[in-house]
């Protein structure tokens, strides 16, 4: 079986789906105590790297998507699918789990 190096620039998302790049866990609480690894929860927020063509309507066109390259978004808890290149931590998920955009 051959290895297959993947990038960012090499994932294109389909249909509605988004690449998402992972925030940083906090490693402090707000009273200063410094949390274990196993403590960490997932975060809930990243940057949009990639993001798919839209999601195809009933007559065939394409819907436009909301979110853009660049923007921060928060997702829900346990929607889509943990993906790891090089040290990096990524989330491949459908648009409609996407909760937000922050500013």
């Amino acid at each position: 079986m051959a290895a297959v190096s993947l990038s960012v620039s090499t994932v294109k998302p389909l249909g509605d789906r988004v690449f998402v790049k992972v925030s940083a866990a906090e490693e402090k609480t707000a009273g200063g105590i410094l949390l274990p690894d196993a403590a960490k929860e997932k975060p809930q927020i990243g940057e949009v790297v990639q993001v798919g063509p839209g999601k195809r309507n009933e007559d065939g066109s394409r819907q436009e998507m909301e979110v853009k390259i660049g923007d921060k978004v928060l997702y829900s808890k346990y929607a889509g699918t943990d993906i790891k290149l090089g040290t990096e931590e990524y989330v491949l998920l459908s648009e409609k789990d996407i909760l937000a955009v922050v500013n």
